[in-house]
């Protein structure tokens, strides 16, 4: 399974490559597969170098609130390292 994290788009050149913002992370993506027009400021889904989707503001920041809960649940013990891992039992 694979878990995208919402990237924002900051800047995107001639070639159709776009650097994206990934809490805090910045990498470049390619963006030709998104059959949409993707600006500055749009929220992409990204996997191994690629955007799939464009998604909503919106949507964006519901996913990456639930992740900065998770990462602060993890950082203060509440959440085991372990019970990420799929062989936890």
């Amino acid at each position: 399974m694979c878990l995208s994290i919402p990237s924002k788009v900051v800047e995107i050149d001639e070639d159709n490559m776009a650097t994206v913002d990934t809490m805090g992370v910045k990498r470049k993506v390619t963006l030709d597969l998104i059959a949409e027009k993707v600006e500055i400021g749009d929220y992409v889904l990204i996997h191994v170098g690629f955007a799939m989707n464009k998604i909503s503001k919106e949507e964006a920041q519901l996913s990456l609130d639930a992740y900065a809960e998770i990462a602060e649940a993890m950082r203060s013990g509440e959440i085991d390292d372990e019970e990420g891992n799929a062989n936890y039992a």
